[in-house]
């Protein structure tokens, strides 16, 4: 995740409606990270995180591509500032990853086999009774 780097300069118009929000998630996620992390796996104590930081992404996303809210100017200072990851970002707007969980679910130099993630396989592929989720980010699908 970005480094959050809080710039000097004033926010641009339209930084007051989105501010609430992007404070109500910095808040989860901060209690996120506290909380204690006793009966979990090694891995899984980074899920909230992740979840956390793809929901900040995808609100931004939103507002910017497909509702169309703020300005050009304000998505820029939310990707300079660390409110938003431009690299998930840039990966929803490319066909089949429009639902991208993490970055780390297509790096296949990560996995075992060279090969993405079991999350980005589409469910229809997999059988009824395999239940299963990421083990980098608690996946339980994203490739729809």
């Amino acid at each position: 995740m970005p480094k959050m780097s809080r710039s000097k300069r004033p926010p641009p118009e339209g930084w007051e409606l989105i501010a609430p929000t992007l404070e109500q998630l910095d808040q989860k996620l901060r209690e996120a990270e506290n909380e204690p992390h006793e009966g979990k796996r090694k891995c899984e104590t980074l899920w909230p995180v992740f979840r956390i930081h793809h929901q900040k992404s995808r609100y931004i996303f939103n507002l910017y591509y497909k509702r169309k809210a703020i300005s050009k100017e304000l998505y820029d200072f939310c990707v300079k500032e660390g409110h938003a990851d431009p690299n998930l970002i840039a990966k929803w707007r490319k066909p089949g990853y429009e639902s991208l969980c993490c970055l780390a679910c297509i790096q296949t130099r990560d996995s075992n086999h060279g090969t993405t993630c079991i999350c980005r396989v589409p469910r229809s592929k997999l059988s009824e009774d395999t239940k299963f989720e990421c083990v980098r980010c608690g996946c339980r699908g994203c490739g729809h």
